[in-house]
């Protein structure tokens, strides 16, 4: 069956447009609540989460008839963390989890994800029977077999409490000054209290979430907010999370930022040291950039590549018993702590390099250098298929070629957006400006 609704990270549009509307959430719902009631238990639960957004209330509300409509026990947690959605749903032996959040994405849309009893996401198989299941008749529970639904006080303290755990008790923030900037998003609470908790001086950015404002100017997207406030307090680190928490990029204390590659970079190599890195390589996405993959073969290191989206670096890491894995955009996914992404946690196994090291900021940010990346995005209207078009393909094809031995080409739709990405990596900077302003072209004429 050919997924309409799923996409690399769940469902996601725009709000109150199709498939963002209360009627699908209903749907998606009520398909999830019955894909899960199969084994005839009387107690069915499911934890739903949320960021900031002003459309999140709607879709809770919707999920939660949807779910309830089939049986299932609704646990609303309000506005927490994507990894705390995964932790939750694992640790409070939930059937299901879900996530209402569009991550990085601005205010105006807004998206569903789900997680598993084992804290993971679902697998395309599973979000697949849950699409069969939307487009036919989805049947209800008997009347006395609805479920109910009720809000949970202690989800998020049950997550601050864990993230700090995962700092080592031998490290102190005490002598740190740390700006946290969380995108006005779902991290805006537990994020500046998990860091004060341990010790630092917190310095809180996009904490005033207002439901239009997630992601506004600020968090990992527009990482330039942070780096003005490291520079203005005299910080030591800035930390920068997305709308839903599961993307970080660190600042040193200069505001200059490194990336996912470069902090799964500083990861790998410091548990490979410790014979910690399970498998001995890093998952990373084909977005990555050759430079880290160079880093790692100096130190004996591989890199396995994955599809782009941090699900199916996820699914890689679990089929070869690795450890650490993630995406340059910064999902840093550690499954010795956490089920998806996690940017608190990566931020604080950054902040235990420096502990553990003495080092600043700016000792530890730039593991690599990287090879020259130009990355182009080009928006298509709907119905149309771009890279279809013959001039495209042509244009592709000679691009590859004069890139033959000197770099790497990569051209795909976004999951998530009408978008089409261009990404070429090579030495040669005027090449590389030159084949992806072609290949921009050429898809701007087809779109």
């Amino acid at each position: 069956m050919t997924r309409k609704l799923f996409g690399t990270d769940g469902v996601r549009g725009t709000a109150n447009t199709y498939p963002m509307t209360a009627e699908m959430a209903l749907r998606l719902g009520a398909a999830a609540g019955r894909y899960f009631r199969t084994d005839g238990r009387n107690r069915h639960q499911v934890v739903i989460g949320k960021d900031t957004r002003l459309s999140g209330y709607m879709l809770e509300n919707a999920l939660t008839a949807g779910l309830t409509s089939t049986g299932m026990n609704v646990l609303l947690l309000g506005p927490v963390p994507t990894p705390a959605v995964g932790f939750l749903t694992r640790s409070m032996r939930a059937d299901l989890g879900i996530m209402i959040s569009a991550s990085h994405n601005p205010a105006e849309d807004n998206g569903i994800k789900f997680f598993g009893p084992d804290g993971f996401k679902l697998s395309d198989e599973a979000e697949a029977e849950i699409e069969r299941l939307v487009a036919g008749v989805i049947e209800p529970a008997q009347p006395r077999n609805i479920g109910r639904a009720k809000r949970i006080d202690d989800g998020l303290g049950r997550y601050v409490e864990y993230a700090k755990t995962t700092f080592p008790a031998r490290g102190k923030l005490t002598d740190l000054k740390i700006v946290i900037d969380c995108a006005n998003g779902a991290a805006y609470k537990a994020a500046p209290q998990v860091l004060w908790e341990l010790g630092a001086e917190v310095i809180p950015v996009g904490v005033a979430p207002n439901g239009f404002n997630i992601n506004e100017d600020c968090g990992s997207t527009h990482t330039r907010t942070a780096a003005e406030a490291v520079v203005a307090h005299g910080a030591d680190l800035g930390i920068s999370l997305d709308g839903d928490a599961d993307r970080v990029m660190i600042l040193d204390e200069t505001g200059r930022v490194a990336d996912g590659d470069q902090i799964m970079a500083l990861l790998a190599g410091r548990w490979a040291e410790a014979g910690r890195l399970r498998g001995g390589a890093l998952v990373a996405t084909v977005m990555s950039n050759l430079g880290l993959e160079r880093f790692l073969q100096a130190r004996g290191l591989r890199l396995e590549r994955t599809a782009v989206g941090d699900r199916y670096v996820v699914e890689r890491m679990r089929e070869g018993g690795f450890n650490l894995g993630g995406e340059q955009s910064g999902h840093i996914v550690m499954t010795d702590y956490a089920t998806t992404g996690d940017g608190l946690i990566a931020g604080l196994q950054f902040l235990a390099a420096m502990a553990e090291t003495g080092q600043k900021a700016s000792e530890l940010v730039r593991q690599f250098d990287t090879v020259p990346q130009m990355l182009k995005n080009v928006r298509y209207a709907a119905g149309q298929e771009p890279l279809s078009a013959e001039n495209v393909r042509k244009v592709i094809g000679e691009a590859e070629l004069r890139l033959t031995g000197q770099g790497r080409l990569l051209i795909r739709k976004s999951g998530t957006e009408p978008l089409i990405r261009v990404m070429a990596e090579c030495e040669d900077e005027a090449l590389l400006a030159e084949v992806v302003g072609g290949i921009v072209a050429a898809v701007e004429a087809a779109a």
